[in-house]
């Protein structure tokens, strides 16, 4: 609408104007026709529509990690089916989000990856996930409620993902367009998945000393800059204890 109105006005000041300004209009014309280009970009930005999930993670405190770590590559297994779950459950959300200082903890990761192995970069599979995702999780999980803790947080007590400081995530390759080898999947449940385990499965064949130096590379990054990891997934990293966490932040809704 508002190119339109623009023209309008050239075109009535173009009717009025002596042959000897005709240039001066042509010159106005094209200026407008730029004005009209921007414009409609704008408008299309404007057009564009965030998520709802996103917004309520946004308003929330949360902060995009890719805002904080351009580089960093973010596939979110939860809005696939290629997860342990078989589901997606985060539909249209495409972005990972972590409580502020998490995500500058994770920019200090990314750095030091990055001085030691330059075509390697963190690749984020899960950020924060809000405690409604966690009881869908819990209800879908085709287990007794006495082994369910065993592969997914009780949604009463929360997970440290529900707080927005733990992250899961592992290396990739920029030079071979590829993931680091760490022996098994994402969300792989059992022995050869468990940091824990490592050395019994290194014995037993089942993990080989190469994959599980490229777990040491992650663990290192991720440790010297303030994570933690658990015995039982290579790819999860915590920023802060269960209690910190409660301590610190409300759980993200």
């Amino acid at each position: 609408m508002r190119f339109f109105i623009q023209l309008m006005l050239i075109a009535l000041i173009s009717w009025s104007c002596s042959p000897s300004e005709v240039n001066v209009i042509d010159e106005e014309v094209e200026f407008v026709d730029e004005l009209a280009r921007v414009l409609k970009e704008d408008d299309q930005k404007v057009d564009v529509q965030i998520p709802e999930l996103e917004k309520q993670l946004l308003e929330q405190g949360l902060v995009d990690v890719q805002e904080v770590i351009p580089e960093v590559k973010v596939e979110l297994k939860y809005s696939s089916a290629d997860n342990f779950f078989e589901q997606d459950v985060y539909g249209d959300l495409t972005k990972a989000f972590l409580q502020p200082e998490v995500a500058e903890q994770l920019r200090k990761a990314q750095e030091m990856l990055k001085a030691e192995y330059p075509d390697y970069t963190l690749l984020v599979y899960d950020g924060v996930r809000p405690s409604s995702v966690q009881q869908i999780l819990w209800d879908n999980l085709d287990k007794p409620d006495s082994l369910k803790p065993l592969y997914v947080a009780d949604p009463k007590k929360g997970s440290l993902h529900n707080f927005g400081v733990a992250v899961d995530l592992t290396i990739f390759d920029t030079k071979a367009d590829s993931t680091l080898d760490m022996g098994t999947g994402y969300d792989y449940f059992g022995y050869p998945a468990y940091p824990d385990r490592e050395d019994q499965m290194l014995a037993e064949g089942k993990l080989s000393a190469a994959q599980i130096a490229n777990r040491n590379i992650l663990r290192k990054v991720m440790t010297e800059n303030g994570f933690t990891g658990i015995g039982s997934e290579w790819w999860h990293f915590n920023a802060f204890s269960r209690k910190e966490a409660g301590e610190k932040f409300e759980m993200i809704k």
